[in-house]
């Protein structure tokens, strides 16, 4: 391994950029002249928009113009669509209205833009939305997702029951069959609360209509700038996709909650050509609180049988999915298919049956939120494992390992297959190094000090990769998910990489480049990563679903295989030997069996020189492409568990002990990928013990700002024990599987696991927070007295 190479502790290249103050955020991007804009915003959670009146705006200082859905519509601008199809059990298709990126005739939600005013500064903007006059006639909300296919209130004419669709996946007879054998059945209801993703840097938008070309170019916080800029012509109408160019700059953090077109940046592209000026919009963090896409929501009852030894023989499990007033682009296949398809988790299931009902709510949209369905899938699935366990009285470890998948590949009751792992290794080494044999002792020593400790496992499993668009095509996907890639080497040799993928936070300018330097013999910082501009990258799909190691870069790998393939040729043009005999390591060409050789620089160079190679055989230059689309998912998986101890005075629950031990297949950078774990775990935290997006009768959002929305904080985290096993991916020519996700997907699980096990098994809800744990260490001691 190089000291750059894949498996090296690189730092990131573009770290300097980001803790100087250097990094280019959409924000800090300006143009000469530009306009700012405002949105005035439903404050009723369900309402029909009488009127608006805009004169007392319009007659304000340095106001431009004021903007509604009519306006919209008169150009014929869309609604925001669902990109993913979804048939009920009967077999009709979804009902999925349109999202108006402007009010049409009436809010859903407290935060649906109404109308939007353009000023010369941001203050006069403002102002103008403030004097907006909007007649509205309030009509009755309906918040809680269990009660709203039995309420009167209907949000849209052409979703009954404020239903989106009633889905089922499994053997439904089968797994009646195995419950009807079983010698014990476990039943658990569940809730996974709603949360906020709370990206650092909120969503954002400067648009600009150049009129003597007829274009527009829009920066925006964009996770995927070309599925943005194919959703704004293709569907919402606002401009041709070869008129329209998207840049997505440095992007602080998305979390899933950029992956979306928003009302936002459609409307500021349209208005920029209303008021011949460029539109600026940057969100405030309230804002962001009641528009950006909300994470979660389910609630849950699941059934698990076992034999009279603990094996699993069939699990069933009924969802109710919150998607909000609208189904946002990817909302729709977030509790199908990226959630029930994973309800098999480790675990060797010969039945499962699901049912799922999406509901709709006059509440912020609910969409993809990091993990996206697989964190929710792995609640069920670890707190019912674990439940069951104590029931039958079985070690949860032995429990376990008695029903992991051994062989593999293996075909689940829930569509997947999977390819490759070795769960039994992980969570042995995750035993051995929290030492696990150890714990009661730990434990009794806790309770001479008045205190209660526990310990919690979650076997996570998640499919990665989002790409087969075979597979994710005939799911109902909108659109294959397959990436793209392309390298240019320059004649001195230097490379630029230009990828679909679209960097936030995740490191790529570093690991991509080493995947590159390894592979051409070059140093790492002889290569460029360029990403996030429609007109300098060939179409690609972005970021989420832990898919640019495993997709992202098995397309550069493929466009690199060309580019070796090429430079063969001229370098045997040039050592005058057949290209079958030419040899290329560590960024030398050498001829087979003689020492003869070149470099790769001096091949870079001929390329373009192009005098001593026939151009009629070889066309010159340096530069290939590549789209890579995977026969499958990917599977990463691990195993992590939570130590914790709680003062049942106060209810405050310390975590004491973490350890992660993941299988992300081949890693790229220890270095990443340990920082990926631990925020991800830092958010599976958060949500365990502190976040909660809380709603009131009226749908009023309660927790819209950080006095009253918990984030976890440095001192509500321990020091984490890493570690790894590998067995690699076969399904893609790096083994990489993928890592981004894992952390928010397992620790959740894990915390609740060991606040009940300290509790004496009491059941808690998320977030468990210290009244919550204060009351149930209440009961739980006045049972152990009785």
């Amino acid at each position: 391994m190089s000291e750059t190479g894949i498996g090296a502790r690189v730092r990131r290249k573009e770290d300097r950029r980001f803790v100087t103050g250097a990094g280019n955020y959409t924000d800090d991007v300006n143009i000469a002249g530009q306009a700012h804009a405002v949105f005035r915003r439903s404050e009723h959670a369900h309402a029909a928009v009488k009127s608006v009146d805009a004169s007392a705006a319009l007659a304000l200082p340095g106001v431009l113009g004021v903007f509604t859905g009519d306006d919209l519509a008169a150009d014929e601008v869309g609604a925001l669509p669902a990109g993913w199809m979804i048939h009920s059990k009967d077999g009709s298709p979804m009902n999925a209205p349109g999202h108006p990126c402007l009010v049409q005739g009436k809010a859903r939600y407290v935060g649906d833009p109404v109308a939007v005013v353009i000023a010369e500064t941001q203050a006069q903007a403002r102002a103008g939305a403030e004097a907006l006059e909007v007649d509205y006639e309030e009509l009755d909300a309906v918040i809680d997702l269990t009660e709203t296919q039995s309420s009167s209130v209907l949000l849209h004419d052409d979703a009954p029951k404020n239903t989106c669709y009633e889905w089922e996946l499994g053997d439904k007879a089968a797994t009646e069959a195995a419950f009807a054998k079983a010698h014990h059945v476990t039943r658990l209801s569940l809730t996974n609360n709603r949360l906020v993703p709370n990206a650092m840097e909120p969503r954002a938008a400067l648009a600009d209509y150049d009129a003597g070309t007829g274009s527009y170019t829009l920066y925006t916080t964009s996770q995927n700038p070309h599925v943005a800029r194919l959703v704004m012509s293709a569907f919402l109408n606002v401009a041709p996709e070869h008129k329209l160019r998207v840049i997505a700059p440095d992007v602080g953090g998305g979390f899933g909650s950029k992956i979306y077109v928003y009302p936002e940046e459609v409307v500021c592209t349209w208005a920029s050509k209303k008021v011949g000026r460029a539109v600026k919009w940057t969100a405030d963090r309230t804002e962001s609180f009641i528009t950006d896409a909300h994470g979660r929501d389910h609630a849950t009852d699941a059934q698990l049988a076992m034999d009279e030894r603990g094996r699993i023989l069939g699990f069933r499990v009924r969802t109710t999915a919150n998607l909000g007033a609208y189904p946002s682009l990817f909302a729709t296949c977030v509790p199908t298919y990226l959630y029930a398809t994973l309800l098999s988790g480790q675990y060797d299931i010969p039945a499962i049956y699901a049912e799922v009902d999406a509901v709709y709510t006059n509440t912020v949209p609910v969409d993809a939120y990091r993990g996206a369905g697989r964190p929710e899938a792995t609640f069920v699935v670890e707190r019912i494992v674990e439940v069951a366990a104590r029931e039958m009285g079985i070690d949860p470890a032995t429990f376990r390992k008695r029903n992991f998948v051994k062989k593999f590949p293996h075909q689940t009751p829930v569509i997947m297959t999977y390819d490759a792992g070795d769960y039994a290794a992980s969570l042995n080494r995750a035993c051995d190094l929290i030492d696990y044999k150890g714990f009661n002792r730990r434990r009794r020593d806790s309770a001479r000090n008045g205190k209660l400790r526990g310990i919690g496992f979650s076997n996570y499993i998640e499919a990665c990769g989002i790409a087969p668009s075979a597979a994710v095509g005939s799911l109902g996907a909108g659109v294959g998910l397959w990436e793209s890639a392309e390298v240019r080497v320059n004649p001195t040799g230097n490379v630029e990489v230009l990828t679909g993928s679209h960097s936030h936070g995740q490191g790529h300018e570093t690991t991509f480049a080493q995947l590159v330097a390894e592979r051409l013999g070059i140093g790492i910082d002889q290569v460029e990563i360029v990403h996030g501009d429609t007109d300098k990258v060939q179409f690609g799909m972005g970021t989420y679903g832990s898919r640019s190691g495993a997709v992202g870069m098995s397309a550069i790998a493929k466009a690199l295989d060309k580019v070796e393939a090429k430079a063969k040729k001229i370098a045997a043009h040039l050592l005058e030997a057949a290209e079958g005999d030419i040899e290329f390591k560590d960024g030398t060409f050498s001829v087979t069996g003689t020492d003869k050789s070149i470099s790769f620089p001096e091949v870079s160079l001929s390329a373009y020189v192009a005098h001593k190679f026939p151009t009629s055989e070889i066309e010159p230059g340096l530069k290939e492409g590549a789209f890579y689309d995977p026969s499958n998912f990917t599977f990463p998986a691990g195993c992590h568990i939570c130590e914790v101890e709680i003062d049942p005075a106060t209810g405050v629950t310390d975590i004491v002990n973490w350890v992660a031990v993941d299988d992300f297949g081949v890693v790229v950078n220890p270095m990443i990928v340990e920082g990926q774990v631990h925020g991800g775990i830092a958010q599976g935290v958060g949500q365990a013990l502190l976040e909660n997006a809380v709603y009131d009768s009226s749908g009023q959002l309660l927790t819209a700002s950080y006095m009253d929305y918990c984030m976890p904080r440095a001192d509500d985290l321990p020091d984490f024990t890493v570690d790894t096993t590998v067995t690699p991916c076969p399904s893609n020519p790096l083994g990489i599987k993928g890592c981004g996700e894992a952390g928010a997907i397992a620790a959740p699980a894990a915390v609740i696991n060991a606040i009940t096990d300290a509790l004496g098994h009491e059941e808690i809800a998320m977030p468990a927070t210290p009244q919550a744990v204060w009351r149930a260490a209440q009961v739980a001691a006045r049972e152990a007295a009785e």
